[in-house]
């Protein structure tokens, strides 16, 4: 790629990750004069993209807002990003996103060079996501409520506890947080007047409330690290506590540490606790574990790896 072809790259880059631009600013970042800036966008005019500008000392331009735009143009780098977000898609259990992802998928490779084809293809050859296995959350909630946290406007839903009993909440969205394959809204309950957590496949009806707020500070300022403290409060159905024949360092490299606490207790022994809602998912994490456990609590647990165990048994033909 020639320099001046890379240039008009970058700074088309620039223009579409920023709404405006003063001139000065842009020979800044591109390395080169004002009148080069200007001669760049007069270029990319001419292949179809619709540069503002406006007159005055400075000289200020952006991409016109609506106007159809020509292809997309990536980096080698930003094409193979997007192949790996869009294969790996079904890990983040979202409602339908593997097929909207990989019809996103074809028209990326559509629009791309043949080399980069090869290596998005070559990504998509290897990047074999499997299904969650757990509850999953509608697409369109998550946007709605991923834009009014954005605006800063309320929000009204419908929320059903973990008990099973449900009521209409009125909520400032602060943060959407993925832990373990669960989706979760971190916001102000306005009508309880304190901070909440709420699982988003729990969530029906949402809509915005028309109603703005002014930021919060979550406890802590972190919403990852509130929402994990207050699922190791008791926030799952079932809470475990099992001693696991191994080191805790081991422990901790299998396990990621939204999956449980665990603390030593010997050399060679340590003390897992970890919970979920649904049981045979909580099943299913201890045993991936691959060494010798104690189950102290709930009992449920012990009856379910039973179950799962007297089914490998079976297959192993014993």
């Amino acid at each position: 790629m020639t320099g001046t072809a890379s240039r008009l790259l970058e700074l088309l880059s620039l223009m579409q990750a920023r709404r405006d631009w003063p001139g000065p600013e842009l020979a800044r970042r591109l390395g080169v004069s004002e009148r080069t800036v200007r001669r760049d966008v007069d270029r990319l005019r001419r292949l179809g993209y619709p540069v503002e500008s406006s007159t005055g000392p400075a000289g200020r331009y952006r991409l016109a807002a609506g106007a159809a735009m020509p292809p997309l143009l990536l980096d080698e780098d930003e094409a193979v990003a997007i192949a790996v977000g869009l294969r790996t898609a079904a890990w983040s259990a979202v409602d339908g996103i593997e097929e909207t992802s990989l019809r996103a998928l074809v028209k990326l490779e559509q629009v791309l060079p043949a080399h980069l084809r090869a290596r998005v293809r070559a990504v998509g050859a290897t990047a074999m996501p499997s299904p969650s296995g757990g509850p999953t959350v509608d697409a369109h909630h998550l946007a709605l409520l991923g834009a009014a946290r954005r605006d800063g406007e309320r929000v009204r839903f419908t929320y059903r506890r973990r008990d099973g009993e449900s009521g209409r909440r009125e909520v400032e969205p602060h943060a959407l947080v993925a832990i373990s394959r669960r989706w979760y809204l971190v916001g102000w309950d306005v009508r309880r007047g304190g901070w909440r957590t709420f699982r988003i496949d729990r969530i029906a009806d949402p809509v915005a409330a028309s109603v703005r707020f002014a930021p919060r500070e979550v406890p802590g300022g972190d919403p990852v690290a509130f929402v994990v403290a207050g699922r190791r409060a008791g926030m799952n159905r079932y809470e475990a506590r099992l001693t696991v024949h191994a080191p805790a360092e081991v422990v901790r490299r299998r396990l990621p540490g939204a999956w449980g606490e665990v603390t030593p207790i010997d050399a060679g022994t340590c003390e897992l606790r970890t919970g979920d809602d649904d049981l045979g998912w909580l099943a299913h994490r201890v045993a991936l574990l691959g060494v010798d456990i104690d189950v102290h609590e709930p009992p449920e647990l012990r009856e379910r790896l039973a179950e799962v165990g007297a089914r490998l048994l079976r297959a192993a033909g014993a």
